[in-house]
């Protein structure tokens, strides 16, 4: 009886082996693909933070072109809140900002005679 029921516990150790080896070869293969992944995704990182220096430097360029200094303007953009009020669906100049000329969101809203004659016409 001793013989049996050694041959069962080496049978279940096997089966167990077999699985955790199968496992362990399945974990394998999904570190594999997690490392090409985060290869890719800095890979796209670093181009997409050459793209953002080019626009800088492109922005940069353009404002000192209208004779606006770059340092001055977002001298009092606090990093931080830039991107808290922001919407991260919002495109365009002055996206994402609710408060522009006048407090009512709109840049236009003080202008309602703009572009006609001196006397509104």
């Amino acid at each position: 009886m001793g013989l049996g029921s050694t041959a069962k516990r080496v049978q279940k150790l096997a089966d167990l082996a077999e699985q955790l080896y199968t496992k362990v070869n399945e974990m394998r293969a999904e570190v594999n693909e997690m490392r090409e992944t985060v290869s890719a995704t800095d890979a796209r990182v670093g181009e997409l933070e050459t793209e953002l220096a080019e626009q800088r430097a492109l922005v940069e360029a353009l404002a000192r072109e209208r004779g606006i200094d770059p340092g001055e303007a977002t001298a009092d953009v606090d990093p931080a809140e830039a991107g808290a009020d922001a919407d991260p669906g919002a495109t365009g100049p002055g996206a994402g900002t609710a408060d522009r000329t006048d407090g009512t969101g709109d840049a236009n809203a003080g202008d309602a005679g703009a572009g006609t004659g001196p006397n509104g016409d």
